[in-house]
């Protein structure tokens, strides 16, 4: 099986793969503070739960695809397949492995692994020409060519950093569950600062996307919209312009690049 991790700014998420299918998945906190040893006692709490594994740590991991952007934390996972999975085939994706997929920005090295790994994804999935919405710490807008090149994108503060800075710099606000509200007009408080989360984003997500669609194809009505990440679904019934939602896209997107590398390795 392959085990598939995820590493963002502030969750890592991870997937076990027995081919092509996500037989289970964890989220967990982001934490650059832990440690390799850490690291490899929480995998073997979470994977020690599945049937389908032994009970020590690797046993029935046949592959492990890694991406991170948090470089401390890359560093410690390194060493957690150098230790604990010294006889798996490891791919760790940053410069230099092979993704299949061209980067025709002006500096390709600065593009996030899992932005340039979610482009994998979208090709092999849906094709080109695609833009790609990520829900994460960052709300990132990736687009990818009609020959499945990635092309460039866009940043915008994540929801869950905009509705903390509003808690921390509105002297009567707080922090808030993130949530869909009764209606657009609030009649309290928390209800009008969801409405401006929720809606607010949907509308970021449409106003950006249909620009994006417009430079990127002919006809921007070709350009499939997918989006992902763990708020995806506060969005998706808002917004007008997605077209697919996959929650594993970067699970999925690691597997694929897993299999374009292993070959290389003699694995």
């Amino acid at each position: 099986m392959l085990l598939t991790i995820d590493v963002g700014n502030t969750h890592t998420v991870l997937g076990l793969f027995d081919g092509e299918d996500i037989v289970e998945h964890w989220r967990i906190s982001t934490d650059a503070r832990r440690t390799a040893d850490e690291l490899a006692v929480l995998l073997q709490g979470l994977m020690g739960m599945h049937p389908l594994l032994g009970e020590d740590l690797g046993d029935g991991i046949d592959g492990i695809a890694i991406c991170a952007t948090v470089p401390s934390v890359l560093h410690e996972l390194r060493d957690v397949t150098r230790r604990y999975y010294g006889d798996v085939p490891a791919v760790l994706v940053e410069p230099g492995v092979k993704t299949g997929v061209p980067i025709l920005t002006d500096n390709p090295k600065e593009v996030g692994a899992d932005r340039i790994i979610n482009a994998v994804a979208a090709v092999e999935l849906y094709g080109g020409p695609a833009i790609v919405v990520d829900f994460g710490t960052a709300t990132t807008f990736d687009a990818v060519s009609a020959r499945g090149e990635y092309v460039g994108g866009v940043i915008a503060p994540g929801i869950e950093i905009s509705v903390e800075a509003l808690g921390v710099r509105g002297a009567q606000l707080r922090k808030i569950e993130v949530a869909r509200p009764r209606s657009v007009i609030g009649k309290n408080t928390v209800e009008a600062m969801q409405a401006g989360i929720v809606y607010g984003f949907a509308g970021q997500v449409d106003g950006v996307v249909t620009r994006m669609a417009g430079e990127l194809a002919d006809d921007p009505d070709d350009v499939t919209v997918i989006a992902t990440g763990g708020l995806a679904p506060m969005v998706l019934g808002e917004s007008a312009v997605i077209d697919e939602h996959e929650p594993w896209l970067t699970l999925i997107g690691l597997r694929l690049v897993y299999e374009r590398n292993v070959s290389r390795m003699g694995g």
